[in-house]
């Protein structure tokens, strides 16, 4: 079965195309500056020559057809016709409380999905044009959507509750549903395996650390707490969203700043974090740089990034009663050796001892990066959400059709 992985921006599109027989990525690519006369259409075969053209793509029907051009294209194509993607598969963000699971689209579920918008206007909407944009280009091809805070639904009311008047949850479901869902189940699955030990007895605080960041407690497989929350700002300090922070901030720095709600929702979502605090940049490499060449912002960025961090897995430990391994993924998580070994040296009272030549390995991969006597592992992990919705697409489509 061919499947295609769409993750549909408000302005963007990209896509993998997956051969499930043996899992391989036979294209990918991405459609940037969708509504432009400038839009940039990247396009990487395997095999063939990478393309990269500019071009007007005003909408996101017309990005999905200049797709499907290029994989059927006589030179750069990878298939004969569009005809042979079986399905397509969709990044969702929010499922709210209506999603526990991945799902085959169907009226129903696209009226869900857009009842839920008003918990992630920037993400929700984006991904129903490119459920839109598959329908027009392809009207008999079935598709699936994969959410983002799925993996998160087994959270307790003691995690995903907030200690604010019942009737919000009840009236408005403001309450904790964490996202980067997709990522942390996948590494948990792989941590599993990679150490050779049943899922369902770890305690594992997975670590997805990019310009986004989240910790979670998996217990025996599930999600217990997360660090996002009803939004994607709680929780860890990122590369430019605050992360967790005092409420009544928000109030104060209105009156005293004469500021809108939409600005400090801005301050706190695109000028805060790593950005705000060294006033270099949001991009941990470049903090690093700054870092080690002694600039003083640079270097309290890094530390109080670090420490956040650090607070998390040491209050998800404690939440579990116990911990066996952390995972690092994501951008961050899998290319800052200099991050991790801050994160794990200042962990030794778990019993976790680095192995500092493992650590810092450049050759990327699964590895364990403790050495073999530390009580609890350290590991990195390189996250793959497109492969978890290419899996469940397969899935859901092959089970459909199989029961018809």
């Amino acid at each position: 079965m061919i499947i295609l992985v769409i993750n549909a921006g408000s302005s963007s599109l990209k896509f993998q195309l997956y051969q499930m027989t043996d899992e391989s990525v036979l294209a990918k690519g991405k459609v940037e500056r969708i509504g432009m006369e400038s839009a940039i259409l990247t396009y990487e075969p395997e095999g063939k020559q990478d393309i990269r053209e500019v071009r007007e793509i005003l909408e996101h029907t017309t990005a999905i057809r200049r797709v499907l051009d290029m994989l059927v294209h006589p030179e750069f194509g990878v298939l004969q016709s569009a005809a042979q993607i079986e399905a397509v598969g969709h990044r969702v963000v929010h499922g709210g409380e209506s999603f526990s699971s991945s799902v085959r689209v169907n009226e129903e579920v696209k009226r869900e999905i857009k009842r839920l918008f008003d918990l992630a206007p920037l993400h929700n909407p984006a991904h129903m044009l490119g459920i839109q944009a598959v329908e027009a280009n392809m009207p008999n091809t079935p598709q699936a959507v994969v959410f983002d805070t799925a993996f998160h639904q087994t959270m307790p009311e003691t995690s995903y509750l907030y200690p604010i008047p019942m009737v919000l949850y009840k009236k408005h479901k403001i309450r904790r549903y964490g996202f980067h869902g997709m990522s942390h189940a996948y590494v948990s699955e792989r941590a599993a395996s990679f150490l050779g030990r049943p899922l369902s007895e770890l305690k594992l605080v997975t670590c997805h650390i990019g310009n986004g960041a989240s910790c979670a407690a998996v217990l025996h497989g599930q999600s217990l707490d997360t660090s996002m929350g009803l939004t994607p700002l709680e929780g860890l300090m990122m590369g430019t969203r605050s992360g967790d922070i005092d409420p009544a901030i928000v109030p104060f720095t209105m009156g005293k700043e004469d500021l809108t709600l939409s600005e400090v929702n801005s301050m706190l979502n695109k000028h805060s974090g790593l950005m705000a605090i060294s006033g270099i940049s949001s991009d941990m490499r470049e903090i690093t740089q700054a870092m080690e060449a002694g600039d003083r912002n640079a270097t309290l960025a890094f530390k109080m990034y670090e420490y956040r961090l650090r607070k998390y897995i040491g209050a998800y430990a404690a939440a579990m009663n116990g911990i066996d391994a952390i995972v690092f993924t994501a951008g961050v998580g899998e290319n800052s050796a200099v991050l991790r070994d801050a994160v794990c040296r200042n962990l030794t009272f778990l019993g976790l001892e680095l192995d500092e030549a493992a650590n810092m390995r450049r050759d990327g991969g699964e590895r364990v990066i403790t050495k073999p006597g530390s009580r609890v592992q350290a590991l990195v992990i390189p996250t793959n959400e497109e492969l978890v919705i290419a899996r469940d697409t397969h899935r859901l489509i092959f089970k459909s059709n199989h029961v018809e």
